[in-house]
Protein backbone atom coordinates (compact mmCIF):
# COMPACT_ATOMS: atom_id res chain seq x y z
CA UNK A 1 0.00 0.00 0.00
CA UNK A 2 2.83 2.44 0.79
CA UNK A 3 3.72 3.02 -2.86
CA UNK A 4 0.11 3.26 -3.98
CA UNK A 5 -0.95 6.08 -1.65
CA UNK A 6 0.43 9.42 -0.48
CA UNK A 7 -0.20 10.78 3.03
CA UNK A 8 -1.95 14.15 3.09
CA UNK A 9 -3.59 16.40 5.64
CA UNK A 10 -6.05 19.26 5.63
CA UNK A 11 -4.02 22.41 4.98
CA UNK A 12 -6.83 24.97 4.97
CA UNK A 13 -10.55 25.62 4.61
CA UNK A 14 -11.87 28.56 2.63
CA UNK A 15 -15.55 29.52 2.33
CA UNK A 16 -16.48 30.13 -1.31
CA UNK A 17 -19.75 30.96 -3.08
CA UNK A 18 -20.55 27.32 -3.83
CA UNK A 19 -19.61 25.94 -0.38
CA UNK A 20 -16.11 25.45 1.01
CA UNK A 21 -12.77 24.72 -0.58
CA UNK A 22 -10.90 22.16 1.47
CA UNK A 23 -7.17 22.41 0.70
CA UNK A 24 -5.57 19.00 1.23
CA UNK A 25 -2.03 17.91 0.55
CA UNK A 26 1.51 17.79 1.84
CA UNK A 27 4.79 19.66 1.37
CA UNK A 28 4.96 18.48 -2.25
CA UNK A 29 1.48 19.46 -3.49
CA UNK A 30 -1.87 20.83 -2.31
CA UNK A 31 -5.18 20.37 -4.12
CA UNK A 32 -8.76 21.44 -3.49
CA UNK A 33 -11.87 19.41 -2.79
CA UNK A 34 -15.12 21.40 -2.94
CA UNK A 35 -17.64 20.50 -0.24
CA UNK A 36 -20.98 21.86 0.94
CA UNK A 37 -20.73 24.82 3.29
CA UNK A 38 -22.04 22.87 6.29
CA UNK A 39 -19.49 20.08 5.72
CA UNK A 40 -16.68 22.62 5.66
CA UNK A 41 -17.96 24.01 8.96
CA UNK A 42 -18.17 20.51 10.49
CA UNK A 43 -14.64 19.61 9.39
CA UNK A 44 -13.39 22.91 10.83
CA UNK A 45 -15.16 22.21 14.13
CA UNK A 46 -13.50 18.78 14.38
CA UNK A 47 -10.11 20.31 13.55
CA UNK A 48 -10.50 22.84 16.38
CA UNK A 49 -12.12 20.32 18.78
CA UNK A 50 -15.03 22.75 19.13
CA UNK A 51 -17.53 21.67 21.79
CA UNK A 52 -21.07 21.25 20.46
CA UNK A 53 -24.38 21.62 22.29
CA UNK A 54 -25.85 18.54 20.60
CA UNK A 55 -24.17 15.75 18.66
CA UNK A 56 -23.78 16.34 14.94
CA UNK A 57 -24.34 13.52 12.45
CA UNK A 58 -20.65 12.63 12.42
CA UNK A 59 -20.59 12.66 16.23
CA UNK A 60 -23.50 10.21 16.16
CA UNK A 61 -21.69 7.98 13.67
CA UNK A 62 -18.59 8.04 15.90
CA UNK A 63 -20.70 7.13 18.94
CA UNK A 64 -22.24 4.20 17.05
CA UNK A 65 -18.78 3.10 15.92
CA UNK A 66 -17.56 3.31 19.53
CA UNK A 67 -20.49 1.20 20.73
CA UNK A 68 -19.53 -1.56 18.29
CA UNK A 69 -15.78 -1.26 18.86
CA UNK A 70 -15.18 0.25 15.40
CA UNK A 71 -12.56 2.88 14.60
CA UNK A 72 -11.61 4.66 11.43
CA UNK A 73 -8.35 3.05 10.35
CA UNK A 74 -7.72 5.54 7.53
CA UNK A 75 -9.39 7.22 4.58
CA UNK A 76 -8.21 7.22 0.99
CA UNK A 77 -9.30 9.70 -1.66
CA UNK A 78 -9.24 7.43 -4.67
CA UNK A 79 -10.24 9.10 -7.90
CA UNK A 80 -11.76 12.04 -9.73
CA UNK A 81 -14.55 11.41 -12.26
CA UNK A 82 -16.53 14.18 -13.97
CA UNK A 83 -15.33 16.76 -11.40
CA UNK A 84 -16.42 14.52 -8.49
CA UNK A 85 -13.95 13.02 -6.02
CA UNK A 86 -14.45 9.52 -4.66
CA UNK A 87 -13.09 8.08 -1.42
CA UNK A 88 -12.91 4.93 0.66
CA UNK A 89 -13.42 4.75 4.41
CA UNK A 90 -11.41 1.92 5.98
CA UNK A 91 -12.91 0.80 9.30
CA UNK A 92 -11.41 -1.55 11.87
CA UNK A 93 -13.35 -3.57 14.41
CA UNK A 94 -11.59 -5.44 17.18
CA UNK A 95 -13.32 -7.57 19.77
CA UNK A 96 -13.05 -10.95 21.50
CA UNK A 97 -13.70 -12.68 18.16
CA UNK A 98 -10.79 -11.04 16.39
CA UNK A 99 -10.00 -8.17 14.09
CA UNK A 100 -11.89 -7.17 10.96
CA UNK A 101 -11.21 -4.47 8.35
CA UNK A 102 -14.05 -3.18 6.20
CA UNK A 103 -13.69 -0.77 3.27
CA UNK A 104 -16.70 1.42 2.46
CA UNK A 105 -17.38 3.78 -0.45
CA UNK A 106 -18.01 7.26 1.00
CA UNK A 107 -18.01 10.93 0.05
CA UNK A 108 -14.62 12.55 0.60
CA UNK A 109 -16.28 15.19 2.80
CA UNK A 110 -17.64 12.51 5.16
CA UNK A 111 -14.29 10.72 5.13
CA UNK A 112 -12.45 13.95 5.99
CA UNK A 113 -14.92 14.73 8.79
CA UNK A 114 -14.66 11.26 10.35
CA UNK A 115 -10.87 11.08 9.99
CA UNK A 116 -10.50 14.55 11.51
CA UNK A 117 -12.85 13.72 14.38
CA UNK A 118 -10.86 10.58 15.22
CA UNK A 119 -7.45 12.10 14.36
CA UNK A 120 -6.79 9.37 11.78
CA UNK A 121 -4.63 9.26 8.67
CA UNK A 122 -5.77 10.65 5.33
CA UNK A 123 -4.29 9.40 2.07
CA UNK A 124 -4.74 9.98 -1.66
CA UNK A 125 -3.90 7.45 -4.35
CA UNK A 126 -0.59 8.22 -6.03
CA UNK A 127 -2.30 8.17 -9.44
CA UNK A 128 -4.80 10.85 -8.34
CA UNK A 129 -2.13 12.89 -6.56
CA UNK A 130 -0.11 13.07 -9.76
CA UNK A 131 -3.23 14.02 -11.74
CA UNK A 132 -4.56 16.94 -9.64
CA UNK A 133 -3.52 20.56 -10.11
CA UNK A 134 -1.11 21.91 -7.49
CA UNK A 135 -2.79 24.73 -5.55
CA UNK A 136 0.07 25.36 -3.07
CA UNK A 137 0.76 28.86 -4.43
CA UNK A 138 -2.93 29.76 -4.23
CA UNK A 139 -3.15 28.63 -0.61
CA UNK A 140 0.02 30.57 0.24
CA UNK A 141 -1.42 33.75 -1.34
CA UNK A 142 -4.68 33.30 0.58
CA UNK A 143 -2.82 32.81 3.87
CA UNK A 144 -0.59 35.84 3.19
CA UNK A 145 -3.60 37.99 2.34
CA UNK A 146 -5.32 37.20 5.62
CA UNK A 147 -8.58 36.07 3.99
CA UNK A 148 -11.19 34.14 5.92
CA UNK A 149 -9.41 30.85 5.32
CA UNK A 150 -8.77 28.60 8.24
CA UNK A 151 -5.06 27.93 8.18
CA UNK A 152 -3.80 24.63 9.44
Amino acid sequence: MKNDVVPIEIRGILPVNSGCAIFVGNEEKVFVIQVEHNMGAVIGMFMRDTPKERPLTHDLINQIFQGFGITVERVVITELKNSTYFARLILKQENELGRKLVEVDARPSDCLALATAQKKAIFVTRRLFEQVEDMSATLARINEGGNDSEQV
